[in-house]
């Protein structure tokens, strides 16, 4: 019955997206929803997006092994990254009226920047869209009991993001988060309520916790090493995630700046609030079952909040929770879908085929999305990384390689593009050297590699030749281009 509702639910989603799709008339209207969403869908795609199969099922799990201080990189550097993106980066990027963080890189910079940055910004969405597909396959293969493996479940819920994402791009991502949020709130609210009513009550799972020591949310000061690790994840997901196209996207897709400036800051504080349900829940599973739950932990701990759900409440919160979660899911890896195809087709793509119209760039587009897709989903069904694992190394690769590059070029006006190709370089090779043949640190190779990467942009820059590229002209130049941008 659970398992019917849900496919039922997914049918409706299809729906909504194919509905939104009848919007998209051009690329602007597909990448980014022709600049045109109000606060409320801009703060429930920052919120939703980020809010997936990650903080439902993998950082629940890792609570429950480590306690808040396990929690550095999510939800703690996640949430840090979308307020700081809102607060220091949303205006000036708006202002430009790009397609992506690959225009900029080219704008600022040269193509060669442009074309390395971008096809890092690719290749890190490769474990966080392969997570969400992973977790759709732990959903389907939980209501079925088994019947539907997590292989097939993988391949099912891929084909349903796929689907939608492919003809409506932003506009479908944009109207079925929207939906989907709404769901998510909901659905995780009551079903903590009852789960804390099952522990004893919400105050008595608090304090239970806190006895356990686990809402400690810093290691000891005293343990140097402990607090270098800790920083590394915060400032991992913090930073490395600033230089995405998803979080980009949604900011460019505001109607104007106030929007892109306070829904997303306001999403990720709202993230970082929210993120404490799936966490509570998981922690009163402990409580209610805790022979199951133990096991579970060392057996496969993604599992536990679906068989607390299907063990031990009705049939109506079943049907509630598992809309929610598959909401969580599919708002997160449709825009993640999206993000590296569209990066890929505009600055990879159009790049060595600089006469593409902008009919030939919609078409390129959804190909890549179904392209990334098959990339992905094979990713998934290969992997054997955890949900957690996957997103944790999503970013090293653009912390390392592209933050250095867009934060000195929005604010510091003598970076250079002999500095930024030295900051690229140097950064991608100190993180791969690190990673490759040294043995764990505290602080880790890719944050080595942005510190490092940093000074290099400094000391090129101020030294190095100081060539003048001119400014290229615009990709976009159509009227719709025009007629959405915001004078400064």
């Amino acid at each position: 019955m659970v398992l019917a509702f849900v496919l039922f639910y997914l049918l409706v989603s299809i729906g909504i997206g194919l509905w939104a799709a009848k919007r998209v008339h051009n690329a602007r209207d597909y990448i980014v929803a022709g600049r045109n969403l109000p606060f409320i869908v801009v703060l429930a795609m920052v919120f939703a997006t980020w809010f997936g199969a990650e903080t439902v099922l993998g950082i629940s799990a890792t609570f429950l092994r480590e306690g808040m201080v396990g929690l550095a990189s999510d939800p703690f550097g996640a949430s840090l990254c979308l307020i700081l993106f809102g607060l220091i980066f949303a205006k000036p990027l708006y202002r430009m009226n790009l397609l992506t963080l690959g225009d900029f890189f080219r704008q600022r910079f040269d193509a060669r920047i442009e074309m390395v940055l971008s096809l890092c910004i690719v290749i890190s969405y490769l474990g966080w869209v392969a997570a969400q597909f992973t977790a759709l396959g732990v959903v389907f293969y939980v209501l079925s009991d088994g019947l539907i493996t997590q292989q097939s479940g993988i391949i099912l819920g891929a084909a349903v993001v796929l689907t939608y994402t492919v003809f409506g791009g932003m506009w479908s991502v944009a109207w079925t988060t929207f939906v989907q949020m709404i769901l998510i709130v909901i659905g995780l609210l009551i079903v903590a309520g009852y789960a804390g009513a099952q522990a004893g009550g919400v105050s008595t799972v608090v304090a239970h916790a806190a006895a356990a020591g686990k809402l400690e949310w810093l290691p000891p000061l005293s343990d140097g090493r402990a607090l270098l690790t800790w920083i590394g994840g915060l400032v991992t997901m913090a930073l490395g995630s600033i230089p995405q196209q998803d979080v980009f996207q949604r900011v460019n897709s505001s109607k104007n700046e106030f929007v892109a400036v306070w829904g997303t800051a306001l999403g990720g504080l709202s993230y970082l609030l929210f993120a404490a349900v799936p966490l509570f829940i998981a922690y009163a599973a402990t409580m209610i079952d805790p022979e199951t739950t133990a096991q579970l932990l060392e057996s496969d701990p993604q599992l536990i909040l679906p068989t607390l759900v299907t063990s031990q409440m009705p049939l109506w919160l079943q049907i509630l929770f598992f809309g929610a979660l598959l909401s969580v899911i599919m708002s997160t890896a449709s825009g993640t879908l999206l993000a590296p195809a569209v990066t890929f087709t505009e600055n990879v793509v159009k790049g060595q085929w600089p006469g593409m119209s902008d009919r030939q760039l919609l078409a390129a587009t959804r190909w890549a999305v179904s392209g990334f897709t098959l990339i992905v989903l094979t990713y998934a069904l290969l992997s054997n990384a955890t949900i957690h694992q996957m997103v944790e190394n999503a970013y090293r690769v653009t912390l390392a390689g592209a933050f250095v590059p867009l934060a000195f070029g929005l604010f510091w006006r003598r970076a250079t593009s002999f500095g930024a190709t030295m900051a690229v370089v140097t950064g991608l090779g100190v993180w791969l050297f690190g990673e490759l043949f040294f043995p764990p640190l505290a602080l880790p190779p890719h944050l080595i590699a942005m510190g490092v990467a940093a000074v290099v942009m400094v000391v090129a820059s101020l030294f190095g030749p100081h060539e003048r590229h001119p400014r290229p002209p615009a990709r976009h130049p159509s009227p719709a281009s025009a007629t959405h941008h915001v004078p400064r």
